[in-house]
């Protein structure tokens, strides 16, 4: 199989998106009941998306926002996923996602991304919130981590928060098992500081990150908020650590309150099992 350099911005592919879309419209879309509002919210030019992590490898969540944003924007709305090294660099999914536009994550590429007048996607809660235990999967788990909007603050770009519901009911996380990760040192050889105990199909329990498996029907709702703004930029603000705390609390804020509306209005329709996962 192909390897692709994860550093490199040009490997994607247009032929590679249009079919992946099609892919991506006629099985997971109706297969998650997936609904994306406020998408005419997404500004134009260089802007960070910012998301909460879902399904362990498996983050189907953002295969349906690259393909309603592409669908919706074209090519400016569709963003490079800045993408944990592990994840993109695993058998097969390296091959899928490299030509749509995954690079490693690096404030490097990043800039290399605003630079070019494009958007970048990011998941600050990184393994944190892609396997977070299925009792917070309706939380915001970002771990503590502020690398993102120090980023959109050096930078000088807007943020816009991505926030999905349903998604993480894809599978079930047990337990996170962040002592166990300490104990195996995981975090040396494989850059993960989680070896969750989960439940997926067809695989039964397993430990350690999920392998990729079949999703749960679960239905998605996803939202574009407002971009945001801040009103200092450059290396100076990026370095003020109170200034760099406010910003992360008031982007925390605005998706954790978003996606509690979601959680209620997923309740209401219906979620997993009509409606039983839903809260």
């Amino acid at each position: 199989m192909r390897r692709y350099d994860i550093d490199a911005l040009d490997n994607r592919d247009p032929r590679a998106i249009e079919r992946f879309a099609g892919l991506v419209e006629h099985t997971l879309r109706p297969w998650f009941r997936y609904e994306l509002k406020g998408v005419e919210r997404v500004p134009s030019g260089a802007a960070l998306y910012v998301g909460n992590h879902n399904g362990a490898l498996m983050p189907v969540d953002a295969f349906l926002f690259g393909v309603a944003a592409f669908r919706a924007l074209g090519e400016d709305g569709m963003p490079y996923g800045l993408g944990h090294e592990v994840a993109i660099s695993f058998p097969l999914l390296h091959q899928i996602i490299v030509p749509l536009g995954a690079v490693r994550a690096s404030h490097r590429n990043a800039h290399r991304v605003f630079e070019g007048g494009h958007k970048a996607l990011v998941y600050p809660g990184g393994d944190f919130d892609a396997m977070r235990p299925f009792r917070r999967r309706n939380q915001i788990v970002f771990g503590g981590r502020k690398g993102y909007v120090r980023l959109a603050v050096r930078e000088g770009v807007p943020i816009v928060p991505v926030v999905t519901a349903g998604a993480h009911a894809t599978l079930v996380v047990v337990d996170d098992l962040r002592w166990l990760a300490r104990l195996l040192r995981s975090e040396r050889w494989l850059r993960t500081k989680v070896f969750p105990l989960a439940f997926s199909l067809p695989w039964g329990f397993t430990l350690g990150p999920p392998p990729p498996h079949l999703p749960l029907p679960s239905r998605i709702l996803a939202e574009v908020l407002a971009p945001i703004h801040f009103d200092r930029s450059g290396e100076g603000a990026a370095g003020d650590e109170e200034y760099i705390a406010q910003c992360d609390h008031e982007v925390r804020s605005a998706m954790q309150a978003t996606m509690d509306r979601l959680v209620e209005e997923r309740r209401r329709r219906g979620g997993f099992l009509g409606g039983i996962l839903g809260r």
